[in-house]
């Protein structure tokens, strides 16, 4: 036989569920030092730099 479900039970589980999933993401997406937002801008930053320098300027010529 199948389980007995109470279907409002149900419901209620799974607004739950989905606002603790909804509160894990916003904990993760604002609850971040100062610090830890300067440093991923740093470490963005010279991310960014550093496949800048790699870009090839079609305009100088190669040096042998």
């Amino acid at each position: 036989m199948a389980e007995i479900v109470n279907l409002r039970r149900a419901r209620k589980e799974r607004a739950r569920r989905q606002h603790e999933n909804e509160a894990q993401a916003n904990r993760l997406r604002f609850g971040r030092t100062k610090g830890d937002k300067a440093a991923d801008r740093d470490r963005d930053q010279r991310e960014r730099q550093a496949l800048e320098d790699k870009h090839l300027d079609p305009k100088k010529p190669d040096k042998p």
